[in-house]
């Protein structure tokens, strides 16, 4: 678990910014389920008995590691096919290059494709029974790898239990702690790959065993997540006291808890919103490389001369560049409210100076290569920060939950592009590909300074606005969209 920052000042009890008065028994129309909580159970000065620190704390343990198994897991699932490359696989099914890269996108066409209804029903039934639906689809995909390989996967649900829980400053390094699963998927698949190289049976090929052996391990996870992970503050483990603390604390988010009824006037705002197409593009842009890297990093160290066994171990390494990266990054995000400069520096490390490396170093230079093939995983560290970034500057649950499958629909693309820039014809030194690398970092690079403008504009714009104006009671958990809310101010 993170430690908490020893310069953020929590209060005794969470304070709100305005009176609430809890014995006011009828709830705003089309609020958030927060107020008609607060309002219906709250007792007035119950929170302040609950030291928030402490709260956080509990809260921590009780969601991030649920959050972190999971993503680990769905990560492991996707890099399957990476570890499979040099277990025998494409000579198995007798796959080119092309091939090879049409199955990898195939994952991410089901994931894009079931992305916005998987968002409908986030917001219309529990999260976790939505958690525990994927992992039993995951299990079952494993017995071959046509069937196994596409499937429907979502991580949409992970961003919005993070908001649920989060004032928008803590957001970035909870998001960083349960997305290190990355990392910690590539050295732990490298490992399992390296043993199941080990096996020789008649009846399964060893990849086979692999990709059963972890969707069995993905179905019980997705058992673990039904009982334990709650659904929102309101209905979780904690004591009453500790809830109404929960909810109370986030009022500075002003972007509510949660809604379950469905609004297609915010979905409308969205498709108008251009912080929405920015982060869209800065999310597919920097995805490609992941595409790219992710499901032929293997192919491409063996093609630096290395055994498939060293070609196994030597990911090991990128795993753990990604881990560091990540913490470092979300860390650096929530202390210094600087999501868009971590985009921007990760890209420009990962992409630009690690692609340049790969793409431009002569062949024999294979330890420069090598070097370059590791810098690149450092580009992994700008989805944490884009994550949060989408989830501290969308307000209305609605907006929300569709900016999230908006944003993942775009790192499906993303991924989609990525094993495509691979070709038959450019093996083995794939350089467009690698090249191409450099020229969509590039892109996200642009977009992200573009959108940094725009949130700069649109808060001196508001600030204008807002002179001589009082504060609206309760407008936080009014399921207000951020554009409608004038006194909701963007996260850099």
């Amino acid at each position: 678990m993170d430690n908490i920052d020893q310069k953020e000042q929590y209060p005794v009890a969470p304070r709100p910014n305005s009176p609430v008065f809890y014995d006011e028994k009828t709830p705003v129309k089309d609020g958030d389920a927060a107020l008609d909580f607060l309002r219906g159970e709250a007792v007035p000065g119950e929170a302040e008995t609950i030291d928030e620190r402490k709260l956080v704390r509990k809260i921590d343990w009780m969601v991030v590691p649920l959050m972190f198994a999971c993503y680990l897991l769905q990560f492991l699932d996707k890099s399957l096919l990476n570890y499979a490359a040099v277990m025998g696989i494409r000579e198995d099914l007798d796959l080119d290059t092309n091939q090879y890269a049409n199955l990898s996108l195939l994952f991410y066409v089901a994931f894009l494709i079931f992305e916005l209804p998987h968002a409908y029903m986030m917001q219309r039934f529990p999260t976790a029974n939505l958690h525990f639906g994927r992992e039993l689809l995951c299990f079952f995909g494993c017995t071959s790898l046509p069937v196994g390989h596409v499937r429907i996967r979502d991580l949409a649900s992970l961003i919005i239990v993070t908001s649920m829980w989060y004032k928008r400053h803590e957001q970035p390094r909870r998001v960083g702690t349960w997305y290190i699963g990355v990392g910690c998927a590539s050295i732990l698949g490298s490992l399992m790959s390296f043993g199941f190289q080990h096996y020789d049976g008649d009846r399964f090929s060893s990849w086979q065993i692999m990709f059963l052996v972890v969707g069995l391990i993905t179905i019980c996870m997705g058992i673990v997540v039904i009982i334990f992970l709650p659904d929102n503050p309101m209905s979780s483990r904690l004591t009453h006291a500790e809830r109404v603390a929960a909810v109370e604390r986030l009022r500075e988010n002003q972007t509510g808890i949660e809604n379950k009824h469905f609004k297609p006037s915010q979905v409308l705002q969205l498709a108008k919103d251009p912080q929405a197409w920015l982060l869209a593009l800065i999310t597919t842009a920097a995805s490609i490389p992941n595409g790219a890297v992710g499901s032929f990093q293997s192919i491409l160290i063996k093609s630096f001369g290395f055994t498939d066994y060293e070609t196994t171990l030597l990911q090991i390494p990128g795993g753990v560049i990604a881990v560091i990266s990540v913490l470092l990054a979300t860390y650096l995000a929530g202390k210094y409210d600087a999501r868009g400069l971590n985009i921007i520096a990760w890209s420009a490390i990962g992409g630009l100076l690690g692609g340049s490396l790969l793409a431009f170093l002569p062949d024999s230079n294979q330890a420069g290569r090598l070097a370059g093939n590791y810098i690149t995983h450092v580009v992994g560290a700008f989805l944490p920060c884009a994550y949060s970034w989408s989830a501290a500057n969308h307000a209305g649950h609605t907006k929300k939950v569709t900016m999230n499958a908006l944003l993942l629909m775009s790192f499906c693309l993303g991924n989609i592009l990525g094993p495509l820039t691979f070709r038959t014809k450019d093996a083995p030194s794939y350089t467009p590909a690698k090249t191409t690398i450099v020229a969509v970092d590039s892109v996200a690079i642009v977009a992200t300074i573009v959108l940094l403008v725009y949130y700069r504009w649109q808060n001196n714009k508001r600030d204008r606005d807002a002179a001589g104006q009082d504060h609206k009671r309760d407008i936080e958990f009014s399921d207000l969209t951020d554009l409608e809310n004038k006194e909701f101010r963007y996260r850099y």
